[in-house]
């Protein structure tokens, strides 16, 4: 997965998390997203996030539902995290699509 940085964007009162892909985004119209939520079920596909990152209240990124939105449909850029809580991403992320680790 990689050390690209990841940002905390909005999307219509909600949080999500958007990774660059280098010179791909700057032509396509769609990103892959994962959904930022309050609901913390503390299970292997969730990296957690909080005020430590610049969000208002504890929070996780659920990697189980990454889903393909429109580039428009982000309206602001909230915060981008730290290597750590990257780390944290990848390694939900590939327990998500049962990648090895």
């Amino acid at each position: 997965m990689g050390g690209a940085p990841i940002t905390v964007v909005s999307r219509r009162g909600l949080a999500a998390l958007k990774r660059p892909r280098n010179e791909a985004y700057l032509v396509r119209d769609l990103v892959t997203i994962a959904p930022v939520t309050t609901r913390v079920r503390r299970i292997p596909t969730e990296a957690p996030l909080g005020p430590d990152e610049g969000l208002p209240k504890r929070c996780v990124a659920n990697l189980d539902a990454i889903t393909t939105i429109p580039k428009r449909a982000l309206t602001a850029r909230v915060v981008a995290l730290s290597l750590e809580k990257v780390a944290a991403i990848d390694r939900a992320l590939r327990f998500a699509l049962a990648l090895p680790q």
